[in-house]
């Protein structure tokens, strides 16, 4: 192997020497990936001439910039570092459609062909050879370029894929996640970077940056939804239990019980907890769409046969107004409360569920897929105007219906509170009550009594 236009850092002498057939790599922003890359297509073209045979490479990237940087930037100067003469071609690739897509091209003495192009189907379709996909979760319809691309490399070509994270709807995802030993993964955030020499001054990044959710995405290599995610996977893998959700545990204890609306498109939810000393367990969840109100009566009696339910508190929004109604006169006016959804009542739902998880102080089933798809959907963001709002992506698995029937169920094991004599609360200024049992703060649509 010649030497390289540039020293190597280790964690670039680790990818580089890293021969494993597939290999892909989730590098930090500015840490030399795509040199590293391309230094090993050059390196693999030379030994290929050296044994008298020859290379077919071909770049993949997210757009003609990209693809002239990698060609310019990364093979032309390793091919100069190895003092190769080669013929460098731009010119155009006709998809099927007619659609034309600049080209670029290097040929070596020996025969040996190395192409950068944009990434789309048409042109993952259109060569047979080792495969470089440069920032792959970025590529515009990454499943439809890998369903075109994995036949052409099946016959025993290399396959390289790197790239920054970008959130989890993209198969760039699918490939770092997946289970299995067929990919070498390499993973490499700026401290490792840092650690291997790489010369940056992170904290200095990080203020110069002021933004934590980039910062998370573009150097510490989170998930962008991870990042943002108002119940991160480790606060839900925290207070995991196997003994959770399971009714046939229930000690007879008093319980909170969290109720979320929903008809058509959303889901039906109603979650219990019992109070276990100072945790609260959840002993079920029942999720059910599309079902009628008179079934989602006959659920929540259902839970009140079942359970010695000390409060119960149901979204209100909409919709709920009759089903609350209805289960107050059925089980009480002051055990069945109802919540309006009012931005200041969802975040303080939403921040007096965070803390229990964070403080450890509930127990959820282990392993419910759909659960913790729905627990970790949750998002908080802020306007310009700096008002926080919470929202959700709506999927087969609902729209964090469970979460915030488990909120409700948190906020109802708060401090009891009675009604107020002919009190009413306007539902678009509704506000939580100032302090709940063990000191937290606590939605109601009452007043408390002195």
């Amino acid at each position: 192997m010649a030497a390289p236009a540039l020293p190597l850092y280790g964690y670039q002498k680790r990818w580089l020497l890293d021969r494993s057939r597939f290999k892909i790599g989730m590098f930090a922003r500015q840490t030399g990936k795509t040199f590293t890359t391309t230094l090993e297509i050059v390196d693999d073209a030379f030994e290929a001439e050296a044994r008298g045979g020859r290379a077919r490479w071909v770049v993949l990237s997210r757009g003609e910039r990209q693809a002239k940087e990698a060609m310019d930037e990364g093979i032309k100067r390793h091919a100069r570092a190895y003092d190769v003469a080669l013929d460098a071609i731009e010119s155009e690739y006709r998809a099927e459609d007619g659609t034309r897509y600049a080209m670029f091209e290097v040929a070596l003495p020996g025969g040996s062909r190395i192409s950068a192009l944009p990434a789309n189907p048409d042109t993952a379709r259109g060569f047979s050879g080792n495969v470089f996909l440069d920032e792959f979760a970025f590529h515009a319809d990454s499943r439809k370029i890998w369903a075109a691309l994995f036949p052409v490399i099946s016959a025993g070509y290399k396959l390289r894929v790197t790239s920054t994270p970008n959130g989890k709807a993209n198969k760039f995802y699918d490939l770092m996640t997946a289970a299995g030993d067929t990919w070498s993964r390499h993973v490499v955030d700026i401290h490792q970077a840092v650690a291997d020499g790489l010369p940056r001054d992170i904290e200095q990044l990080r203020a110069g940056l002021g933004d934590d959710d980039i910062w998370n995405q573009e150097y510490l290599l989170q998930w962008a939804d991870e990042a943002s995610a108002w119940l991160p996977y480790d606060l839900i893998n925290a207070v995991e239990h196997d003994q959770a959700g399971k009714p046939e545990h229930y000690q007879g204890g008093p319980c909170f019980v969290g109720v979320d609306i929903g008809t058509r498109r959303d889901l039906f939810v109603i979650w219990v907890l019992e109070q276990v000393g100072d945790v609260l367990w959840t002993r079920e969840v029942i999720a059910r769409q599309r079902i009628k109100f008179a079934e989602q009566d006959a659920l929540l009696d259902d839970v009140f046969r079942r359970y010695k339910v000390v409060r119960a508190n149901m979204d209100q929004t909409g919709l709920g107004e009759k089903p609350v109604e209805d289960a107050k006169r059925r089980h009480g006016e002051y055990t069945v409360e109802g919540v309006i959804f009012t931005l200041p009542n969802k975040l303080t739902l939403a921040t007096v569920g965070k803390q229990v998880f964070e403080d450890r102080r509930i127990r959820i089933p282990l392993g419910d897929k759909d659960l913790r798809a729905d627990l970790h959907k949750l998002k908080r963001e802020t306007s310009a105007t700096g008002a926080s709002r919470f929202v959700a992506d709506s999927d087969s698995a609902g729209h964090a219906d469970r979460t915030w029937a488990c909120f409700l169920a948190i906020n109802a094991s708060g401090e009891k509170v009675q009604p107020a004599a002919g009190h009413t609360i306007d539902p678009d200024s509704a506000q939580s009550a100032p302090e709940a049992a063990h000191g937290r703060p606590r939605v109601s649509m009452y007043r408390r009594v002195a």
